[in-house]
């Protein structure tokens, strides 16, 4: 439970975003910063791991129905793997972490942390994969990896050691590897719709920014209440280099030698940064119920003539809710009013309060509060397991409905470079504009504005791209346009 000194927010979410929401994380009982000297890395608490866990479980689950095996591979990688691909050294380099010393002795090889595994991973995958029955090959690992990054830090949106999973897969055809990779995708969108309550964009990466080595990578694009977008999860078509590199080869049915061509996919708690921002407000956490670690409060309220009869008829009633697999609190605490009660639940973002007092009792009732804007119905005591779940069901809408809107009305349009850096100074959010194609075009609105292209639509995606025909100019150099870049601010 949370003192009482330490209930309320006391910052803005609209006018001190960032202040805003590390006060959310701690006093909600998420996250505390590490020790000093630990710059960028955090503690977990139970909470918030517990929200880790629920998004864990929804997509473990997506991966083993479609044949994909979790496995765990060393935190440590030689440098010498490291090597064998070069595009990952170059592309990881600055925020590489390295081992230099077991105990007093100097190491024969530098060990990295792992940055990502594809240098790990990638050798015993080709230990594993010698003809076509072996393929199509998926491993999964749940794992923290540790980029050194030099930027700010910020709970679960941006940490040193963070926690994820990447997924790797080895494929006979190039065809088989992209339908992996778009499979990922699909799943990885279902996460942040279906179980985060956050509608996301999907496309890809200008090839300046994909992954180091790859052919394509893919990403869901979540934009967040100031104006910035945060790159939801990635899966990468890597096409035959990292089989080229790893020697993953195979077989095929006229016994030909032929490399594999191989896939990696990650989601990582910066999901969980996006959840609290998206949703939350200044009296605390808000969640959904999907992931909510306690989902709905049963509060008493008597006096000393009714106690007993208020006290077992709440009990009941929270009895029933967990026996139908309800994540249930009943809140009978003698030491605290109610009106402490109900804000201590809100700011750790409980989406259902239940308030049962002796008028409730009396009538056979439950007043039912939801979280996200205090919505109060009276409802029958009987059949509460699936009048909860009605609730559930109301209070998922109301949070989607406001990200869908928060969406739709901040994706503008721009074919001017002034357009461009005057709308996202101004409003933020997405600004889609006709592009060349060349990197130095980003590189010019990114040293203005800090923003970049976070978002290439796919090229079938008709209703998320521009009319080139008619927009047949690059808003910033005035060559021919090629693509419809998504500019934003990022975290």
């Amino acid at each position: 439970m949370t003192d009482n000194q330490d209930l309320g927010i006391t910052e803005s979410k609209e006018y001190n975003t960032g202040e805003w929401y590390a006060e959310v994380v701690q006093k909600a009982g998420l996250a505390n910063y590490a020790p000093e000297g630990m710059s960028g890395f955090i503690i977990t608490r139970p909470r918030g791991y517990a929200l880790w866990e629920a998004v864990q479980s929804y997509l473990d689950e997506k991966f083993k129905a479609t044949e994909v095996q979790n496995a765990y591979f060393p935190l440590f990688i030689p440098e010498s793997y490291l090597e064998r691909e070069k595009d990952i050294v170059e592309g990881f380099d600055p925020e590489v972490a390295w081992v230099t010393h077991g105990g007093h002795e100097e190491l024969e090889e530098r060990l990295a942390v792992r940055p990502t595994s594809e240098s790990i991973i990638a050798p015993y995958m080709s230990q594993w994969v010698r003809s076509h029955r072996d393929l199509p090959l998926r491993v999964n690992q749940w794992a923290s990896v540790v980029r050194w990054e030099a930027t700010d830090t910020k709970p679960f949106f941006r940490t040193k050691e963070f926690l994820w999973q990447e997924g790797h897969t080895a494929h006979a055809s190039d065809e088989d590897a992209w339908e992996e990779t778009m499979l990922r995708l699909d799943q990885y969108e279902s996460a942040y719709e279906d179980l985060l309550a956050i509608p996301v964009l999907r496309g890809q990466k200008p090839d300046h920014d994909k992954f180091p080595g790859a052919d394509t990578t893919t990403t869901v694009e979540a934009l967040m209440p100031d104006g910035k977008s945060v790159q939801g999860a990635t899966s990468h078509h890597l096409g035959t280099s990292f089989a080229e590199a790893f020697d993953i080869t195979y077989s095929d049915e006229d016994e030909e030698d032929r490399s594999a061509h191989t896939t990696s996919w990650g989601f990582s708690w910066r999901s969980i940064g996006a959840l609290i921002m998206t949703h939350s407000d200044d009296q605390g956490l808000v969640l959904p119920p999907t992931v909510a670690p306690t989902q709905v409060v049963v509060v008493p309220i008597w006096q000393e003539e009714n106690q007993e009869k208020v006290l077992d008829y709440a009990g009941s009633v929270a009895d029933d809710l967990e026996a139908a697999g309800v994540r249930v609190e009943f809140d009978d605490r003698d030491e605290r009013n109610p009106g402490f009660k109900f804000n201590e639940h809100e700011l750790n973002g409980v989406p259902l309060r239940l308030e049962i007092g002796p008028n409730e009792v009396d009538d056979d009732e439950v007043t039912v509060v939801h979280r996200p804007d205090g919505e109060s119905a009276v409802e029958a005591r009987g059949g509460i397991a699936e009048t909860v779940e009605s609730h559930f069901d109301e209070v998922y809408a109301k949070l989607y409905a406001a990200a869908e809107e928060n969406l739709d009305e901040n994706v503008r349009d721009a074919f001017a470079r002034s357009e461009i850096l005057g709308t996202i100074g101004q409003h933020g959010g997405y600004v889609r504009a006709p592009w060349c194609g060349e990197e130095a075009c980003e590189t010019e609105i990114k040293d203005q504005i800090s923003a970049e292209i976070v978002m290439v639509p796919f090229p079938d995606d008709e209703e998320k791209q521009l009319d080139l025909d008619e927009h047949d100019e690059c808003a910033i150099c005035g060559e021919s346009s090629e693509e419809t870049a998504y500019f934003a601010k990022s975290y």
